[in-house]
């Protein structure tokens, strides 16, 4: 499937993640790509002293900028072939912002802001280059996830079976 020719029209991409909790934070994540075809990962995250970790992996929140991150540069250069615009040089900076405040001995957050600076090089009227960014927008999957509302479901594993937390 690495031609864009022999990809589907329409498809569903399914990723999978097992954690399991080792050490004090620590979490090993085995991921797989299940749909359209197979891939497995390894990662890891960590916390550092703040939550009792030792700082070992990145922790999640790390590994979330970095994955937006990748995944725009990624459709930039994918697309850029397919679309024809020159790109001698591409860098990407990204903040992300959270709103963080203490209830009680815990503490709940709430997303504030999510700013991506692309910084390409091309030789191509910067019509072409933009186009390329918006397209890349839209084929960037993380990007999409975050820009709309979604639902989110938890489940418990108890003895009786799963429950809807």
């Amino acid at each position: 499937m690495s031609e864009i020719g022999a990809m589907p029209e329409k498809a569903v991409v399914q990723f999978d993640c097992r954690g399991t909790a080792v050490g004090k934070m620590r979490n090993e994540l085995a991921i797989e790509m299940v749909k359209p075809f197979k891939e497995e990962f390894e990662m890891a995250t960590d916390e550092g002293a703040f939550h009792g970790g030792d700082a070992s992996a990145p922790p999640p929140l790390a590994l979330f900028v970095g994955s937006l991150t990748g995944c725009i540069m990624t459709q930039i250069r994918a697309f850029a072939k397919r679309l024809g615009v020159t790109v001698d040089n591409l860098d990407v900076h990204t903040r992300i912002q959270w709103n963080w405040q203490a209830v009680g001995r815990v503490y709940e957050t709430a997303p504030k802001s999510f700013e991506i600076d692309v910084l390409i090089e091309s030789p191509d009227p910067e019509d072409k280059v933009v186009a390329l960014i918006e397209t890349a927008k839209k084929g960037c999957f993380i990007e999409q996830t975050l820009g709309v509302g979604n639902t989110i479901n938890h489940r418990m594993k108890t003895a009786d079976g799963w429950k809807d937390v």
